[in-house]
């Protein structure tokens, strides 16, 4: 008797359910950015604004501590846009406008600031650490702070966190999938941070959007993987 040909080509073994994974990874890795970025301000030598000449003697004089908070930043560079979807995906259902607006003002600015913007903190680090002219690395950093395509990604940039973390934190406030006062803090911190005075400020500024971005966390490990997602599934044979 010959196998049921048809029965054996249609069993397949169960796909494995991997929505835990991602959603318990999305909640570890939403304040990190701004935690990382906001130590970073924090623990500066130098307030921003200041000129490249002043930020390579800051530099120069507290070289340990220069080097040591430039790993505070990798988070905000790798993950500020995987925590944006984490907001996106808590706050989308409850304020699915809001959440869209300020999801793509957000990821506008991460995706034109990351790539395009060259700072001067790493211009004035290398400076110090490799020995380079300082008249002449800061010619660069005035050339590259005059560049067209430099102005377009920090306004990008700026917009982005000002306006599209504002508008995630209201999304997250009205959606009621996380405590309302994280939302709240949320889009305070994102939105006051270009105007805080001071590198001490401007950090707690930041420490407090991370607390925002952890209003994201605790919504996604309380959610059931059936609402994070739809369970995985093969495509139909005729599809």
């Amino acid at each position: 008797m010959q196998p049921d040909t048809d029965t054996r080509a249609t069993t397949h073994k169960p796909l494995r359910d991997v929505r835990g994974f991602w959603r318990v990874l999305l909640a570890v890795v939403a304040p990190l950015p701004m935690l990382g970025m906001g130590l970073n301000h924090l623990f500066s030598p130098v307030d921003g604004g200041e000129s490249f000449e002043a930020t390579v003697a800051a530099y120069a004089a507290h070289e340990q501590l220069a080097g040591t908070i430039r790993w505070f930043a990798l988070p905000f560079l790798v993950g500020l846009i995987p925590a944006t979807f984490a907001v996106a995906c808590v706050a989308r259902r409850g304020a699915p406008r809001l959440t869209t607006a300020g999801a793509l003002f957000a990821l506008l600015g991460d995706l034109a600031g990351f790539p395009l913007i060259r700072g001067g903190d790493d211009l004035a680090y290398l400076t110090v650490t490799r020995d380079f002219d300082v008249a002449t690395m800061a010619r660069l950093q005035s050339a590259l702070e005059d560049d067209p395509v430099q102005l377009a990604a920090g306004l990008l940039f700026i917009v982005g966190i000002v306006v599209g973390l504002l508008l995630l934190g209201l999304a997250l406030w009205r959606s009621g999938a996380a405590p309302a006062w994280m939302g709240i803090v949320l889009a305070a911190g994102g939105f006051t941070h270009p105007f805080m005075p001071g590198h001490v400020a401007s950090g707690i500024g930041l420490l407090v959007a991370a607390v925002g971005f952890a209003g994201a966390s605790v919504a996604l490990l309380r959610m059931p993987d059936d609402e994070f997602d739809l369970p995985p599934a093969r495509p139909s044979a005729g599809a």
